[in-house]
């Protein structure tokens, strides 16, 4: 009778096998573990800046905030392949900028001629488009170097400006949303905001996020969302107190810049001359507030 030779060839016992699967099954659930403590893997339901369900009165908390250059009067702010795009106003002192978000520097700059007053500003393509406020003016840049590309007019004053995909999307501080063909700058539609029947006027810089434009309203705390299809404020957020008074100084002025980055799910938040933008989380007022 052939005997068994026992050794090398041996065949695993299934327990070492499953033994084995457990130890690489440990080993994996603690690297996933490592990696959500230290923030290198994001979920998004976790770590969203605006939750898949919106309350009508929303309000904030902190996640982050980063520098800010109190130089800067913010009136367009978008955030682009890690990069955040600024629109700065007062004339004499409008740019556009290219700014680092984890230390605020400006990387790349060109400033307006000082006859006008910087405002809103978007990206459509591979090109940023600028407001002015009273001069009827929107210049068109190339992304990559800044360079000008052309210009374009409108009639009324300019203030905010986004896009949904396939239109423009302006404001003029009235409570009027403008709709504009993105290849002849011709407004095509405009809305009519409102809230409870009332108008909601002033508004100012603009962000579309998940199919609604949020709005800043100048002057205030406040940033209203808009269903752009009727007008109607769908929400409010209040971020009162968001710069701390030790922070203000005489020249800081209002809330104002609104950016949002799709990918991470990213909110942030800045203002005229403030030291500090801010990466928010919404959350819902509290029933005693």
């Amino acid at each position: 009778m052939m005997k068994m030779r026992h050794g090398k060839n041996q065949v695993n016992h299934p327990k070492s096998i499953n033994k084995r699967h457990w130890v690489w099954a440990l080993i994996l659930l603690v690297l996933i573990a490592v990696l959500v403590v230290f923030g290198l893997l994001r979920s998004p339901q976790l770590n969203a800046s605006i939750p898949e369900t919106l309350s009508p009165y929303m309000t904030y908390e902190v996640l982050r905030a980063y520098p800010h250059d109190p130089q800067a009067f913010t009136q367009g702010l978008i955030y682009h392949d890690g990069f955040l795009y600024e629109s700065t106003g007062l004339y004499g002192a409008s740019s556009l900028r290219k700014v680092s978000l984890e230390t605020g520097d400006v990387l790349l700059r060109v400033d307006l001629p000082p006859t006008y007053f910087g405002e809103g500003l978007t990206l459509w393509e591979d090109t940023l488009l600028q407001l002015t406020w009273l001069e009827g003016t929107g210049f068109i840049y190339d992304l990559e170097n800044f360079s000008e590309l052309g210009r374009f007019s409108y009639t009324t004053e300019g203030w905010g400006l986004t896009h949904d995909g396939t239109h423009l999307i302006m404001s003029d501080g009235s409570a009027t949303l403008y709709f504009l063909d993105p290849r002849n700058f011709q407004v095509i539609n405009s809305v009519k905001v409102t809230y409870q029947g009332e108008a909601i006027e002033s508004l100012n810089e603009l962000e579309y996020i998940n199919g609604e434009v949020f709005a800043n309203i100048w002057l205030t705390d406040d940033i209203v969302r808009i269903d752009p299809a009727t007008g109607a404020v769908t929400g409010w957020i209040d971020l009162q107190g968001i710069l701390p008074d030790e922070l203000r100084t005489p020249t800081t002025d209002v809330l104002n810049g609104i950016a949002y980055d799709p990918e991470g799910e990213r909110l942030f938040v800045t203002g005229k001359h403030w030291p500090l933008l801010y990466e928010i989380r919404l959350i819902p007022v509290s029933p005693e507030n």
